[in-house]
């Protein structure tokens, strides 16, 4: 059983963990995109450590960093409550199907329901199955109506 914590922003160490998760769930083929260089990391790190609405939460398990969710906190107005969202979620490869990513989800739930939120939402790529297998197993399915995630992406 991992130890879930969330993310301390002023330890190097887990910021260093924050960044080696991230650029290993980028390179993998669910990412499908290169990893974070110096000067992203450094913008990855400082952004999330000022973003006053953000969840993030390591797994640890024998002394190493082995998953990480990353999660922000909206507004849902249809029910005036609270909405958290799972922006990213990642285990190293070696150590899926030891339960970790289910005790990340389950720690974000818990917080969840202390912080009296309506809803918790996540995007799954239509080809992941074994995420989509996990998602369900926890109670997650497609929105009724069904909902698309559209993207307008920006030039940098």
């Amino acid at each position: 059983m991992a130890n879930i914590t969330e993310v301390d922003f002023t330890d190097e160490q887990q910021c260093k963990a924050v960044v080696d998760l991230m650029n290993h769930y980028m390179q993998d083929k669910m990412g499908d995109h290169p990893p974070h260089d110096d000067a992203s990391a450094k913008r990855l790190i400082e952004g999330l450590k000022k973003h006053c609405n953000k969840l993030c939460l390591l797994a640890e398990l024998n002394g190493k960093f082995v998953g990480l969710t990353n999660c922000f906190i909206g507004f849902g107005t249809f029910a005036a409550k609270p909405v958290i969202n799972i922006h990213d979620i990642v285990v190293l490869k070696d150590y899926r199907d030891a339960g970790i990513g289910r005790q990340l989800l389950e720690a974000v739930s818990e917080k969840a329901i202390e912080m009296d939120c309506a809803k918790i939402t996540l995007e799954v790529r239509e080809d992941n199955i074994r995420a989509k297998y996990l998602y369900n197993k926890l109670g997650f399915q497609e929105g009724k109506p069904t909902m698309h995630f559209w993207t307008k992406y920006l030039e940098a």
